[in-house]
Order: C-alpha cells, then sequence, then structure tokens
C-alpha cells in the first residue's frame, strides 16, 4: 500500500513523547506512543487495512513501529494482531498469561512480563502495572522519555494503588471514561451486563474517572483525554463535562470537546475525548 503524504506537524513542543489514539471503544482499539526511536503500538483491534489508513491520516509510518504491546486479551483489541504481525518484525510484548489466552495469538513470539515490570524499547522506559478486568492479568503502560511522560488505562473496573501511582503527574493522561451510569441502568443492556459493566472488574464510568483526575492530575499534566467512550451508555460531551467539572475547568466551545483549565495550577491542560471512528494526535 503506497503511505499518505504525511501531514504538517504542529509545532514541537518541549516533549519527546506523542500520543495517537486511532480508535478507543468496544469496536476497535489501537494507540501508538511516537518517541525519539519510533513507534510503540499498543493494542491492535483494526484489520490491517484499516490501521494503516488511520496512520496514514495522522501522518505515521508503519516502518517505524518497533513494538507492540498488548493491554489485555479482548477481541477489539487484539483483532488485528496476528494479519499485523505477518509484515511485522518488531518485539512483542504481553504480560504473562495474556497471549496464551486465545488461540488466535498463542503462536505468536510475544516476550512475557509481569504486571509491574519495567523494561525499555526504542529509548522509552515503560513501566506496567495491574488493572481491574475479566482477564487474564491486564495492564496499563507509563511510558517516559527524560523528563516527559504519558500514562494510558483503559478497560478497567478500578484503579489498583499501582496504576494511580504510575499514572500520576503524566503530561499525557490517557485514561478511561467509559459509561454514564444513569443512561447505562436506563438503557438497554440486560441487567447482568450492565452489572458487570459496572463492577471492579469492568469499566470506570464518568464519576470514577473524574474522582481519579483529581489525584492523577498535576501542574505537569497538559492533556486529559477520556478512553473508551461506550456509543450506546455515553457521549464525548459527558466525558469531558465530567471531568471539568471534577477539575474546576471551563468548558470552551470553540475546542469542541475539549476544556481549558481556569485555575491558576493548571494553565494549559486540555481535556478532550477519544473516539471510535475519528483517529488523533496528541502533542
Amino acid at each position: 500500500m503506497t503511505q499518505a503524504p504525511a501531514k504538517p506537524r504542529p509545532a514541537a513542543r518541549q516533549a519527546c513523547l506523542h500520543l495517537h489514539i486511532l480508535g478507543s471503544g468496544s469496536k476497535g482499539n489501537c494507540s501508538l506512543i511516537e518517541g525519539p526511536g519510533g513507534l510503540i503500538m499498543i493494542d491492535d483491534g483494526f484489520s490491517r487495512r484499516e490501521t494503516l489508513s488511520r496512520m496514514h491520516e495522522l501522518g505515521l509510518d508503519e516502518n517505524q513501529v518497533r513494538a507492540l504491546m498488548l493491554t489485555h486479551e479482548h477481541s477489539d483489541h487484539i483483532g488485528g494482531v496476528t494479519v499485523w504481525c505477518r509484515r511485522f518484525d518488531g518485539k512483542l510484548f504481553a504480560s504473562a498469561g495474556t497471549a496464551a489466552s486465545r488461540k488466535a495469538i498463542c503462536d505468536l513470539p510475544f516476550q512475557e512480563f509481569m504486571p509491574g515490570d519495567a523494561f525499555e524499547v526504542a529509548g522509552i522506559r515503560i513501566e506496567t502495572f495491574p488493572t481491574s478486568h475479566d482477564v487474564v492479568n491486564p495492564v496499563g503502560f507509563r511510558f517516559s522519555c527524560g523528563e516527559d511522560a504519558i500514562g494510558f488505562a483503559t478497560d478497567t473496573g478500578c484503579l489498583p494503588p499501582g496504576a494511580l501511582r504510575l499514572l500520576r503527574d503524566a503530561r499525557i493522561l490517557a485514561l478511561e471514561s467509559n459509561h454514564d451510569v444513569p443512561m447505562l441502568r436506563t438503557g438497554d443492556y440486560p441487567r447482568a451486563l450492565q452489572d458487570r459493566i459496572m463492577s471492579e472488574r469492568g469499566h470506570l464510568s464518568n464519576a470514577q474517572a473524574a474522582e481519579a483526575a483529581r489525584e492523577l492530575v498535576t501542574e505537569r499534566t497538559q492533556e486529559l483525554v477520556a478512553m473508551h467512550i461506550s456509543q450506546e451508555n455515553n457521549r464525548p460531551s459527558l466525558a469531558v463535562r465530567s471531568f471539568a467539572e471534577a477539575l474546576g475547568a471551563t468548558l470552551d466551545n470553540e475546542l469542541g470537546s475539549s476544556a481549558t483549565l481556569a485555575r491558576k495550577a493548571h494553565p494549559d491542560l486540555h481535556i478532550r475525548a477519544a473516539g471510535q471512528n475519528r483517529p488523533i494526535s496528541v502533542w
């Protein structure tokens, strides 16, 4: 496939790392961390054609992907991994037991780690932490390079102490804000599924994510991204507003689904929502 011309990049900030979200939600997930040594892919729940299309839309080169790592083994996170790896010779990472839990990926040469382990890839330090989901050894990540850091956590019903410690004080924080509880409880989902989503092994609600953000967001944080927003039981505007209210932010209509924090302690924080069908770059 011929690569599309790269889009002009924004003026560089004093940052080593950038986050590119190709899609986030129950119909497919894939994100990339960009550092000085290349790209690290987090999950791949899309077809190869769709992954490449979305990468090219953001001006990203698939030949720069140095590693692929999994948060967990649900199909919306691994659906495209096998096909992707047919033309990929970079490193593969998954927590112990994750790859073996699904036949589709069990033969791939994953390097296994335990939640809590740390390692380095392409000049980026990666610290892992356990999350809480109904799978084997789910994890989140903190990516660091120099003084820059990105925290990344989705698909978790709660945030264990290790997660809170590693997500705090990142310049970019990508945090699940999956559902609005009233929408979920009055929606069409069966009660058993509602209970599963709201359990400690399910997904973070807007209210839970917003409460966590009070602790995680610091003066260093510039970007807060609501992730894995349910298309049936949430709205991007609700997730953004929940974060904004928890942090004392003022919504800015000119920024669409973004908010600029009003408090003097955080003059540069922007809050935005990742989408299922709309790839975004966070600088």
